[in-house]
């Protein structure tokens, strides 16, 4: 997807279902037209997009992901002072990370965010990757009757069952948790959504925020997410990345899940995250 302002820019899928390398770009510098598009295009083709060697400082994130939408500023997790809406992962031994577990990122709002943008800042020796899927090719893999079953079904997402009240401790972290506890309660989104731009159907439940299926009986409902949580994670649906400092992955929310892989204590890893707001799942 060549265009005239960069006439090296390269998109290379990386697995079949999933994911693509972003070469001859620099994200350091203002993106014309033309090149914003191509990335717009082609992270609803690959779901997510990895960028090597892009050391963007937090306003250049920002700006940079301020280019697809309005930007969220996550109610419990640090962020750059300077630059609210850059989160900070900071993990290891002091910190031990919470995001071992396959999740959508904050699923507990109406309008969850549509794409994330996450840069390497300090990255262990070994390990620390992370690992995407795509909801659409998972959702595509199931038979057509498990697929009626789903499509008028919705789902339960809970603010509390990926940040329980155990884990923020110290009174301005408790207040802190308390207030965004009461500001997001528990809401519903469909089993199955549909992408704004592609039209694909994808699978929307996540192991660290959806709790139930409503209309089925609690068994039922925990049986069918059991699945539905197995099922996402094969291999076949997936694509890993091997972080490098300054490394930039951005990918597309509303059709994918990942997780942190947590195999690199006692090292530390750091990483600044951008969120994109994006609309009411349907």
């Amino acid at each position: 997807m060549p265009d005239v302002a960069l006439p090296t820019l390269t998109i290379a899928p990386i697995s079949p279902s999933i994911g693509a390398r972003v070469t001859g770009i620099d994200l350091t510098r203002p993106l014309s037209e033309n090149s914003f598009a191509a990335l717009e295009r082609a992270l609803v083709t690959h779901h997510v997009l990895f960028f090597e060697n892009q050391p963007l400082n937090p306003r250049q994130q920002r700006d940079f992901a301020a280019r697809f939408g309005d930007l969220h500023i996550h109610p419990v997790y640090p962020n750059v002072p300077e630059q609210p809406e850059i989160m900070v992962l900071d993990t290891g031994s002091h910190n031990p990370t919470d995001n071992d577990v396959w999740h959508t990122d904050v699923t507990f709002i109406e309008t969850p965010p549509a794409i994330v943008a996450l840069s390497g800042k300090i990255i262990p020796p070994q390990g620390g990757d992370t690992v995407w899927a795509s909801n659409v090719a998972a959702y595509e893999a199931l038979s057509a009757p498990i697929r009626r079953l789903l499509e008028p079904l919705r789902a339960v997402h809970d603010f509390t069952k990926a940040f329980p009240e155990w884990r923020h401790t110290g009174p301005a972290i408790h207040e802190r948790w308390r207030e965004a506890r009461d500001k997001h309660p528990p809401l519903t989104h469909p089993v199955i959504r549909t992408h704004p731009v592609s039209g694909a159907k994808a699978l929307f439940v996540s192991e660290n925020f959806t709790t139930r299926i409503l209309g089925l009986t609690e068994k039922e409902s925990a049986s069918i997410l059991g699945f539905l949580f197995d099922h996402i994670a094969r291999p076949e649906f997936t694509v890993r990345w091997q972080w490098k400092p300054d490394d930039l992955a951005i990918w597309d929310n509303r059709s994918t899940q990942h997780y942190a892989v947590n195999d690199y204590l006692p090292h530390r890893r750091v990483m600044h995250r951008a969120t994109v707001l994006g609309d009411r799942p349907y």
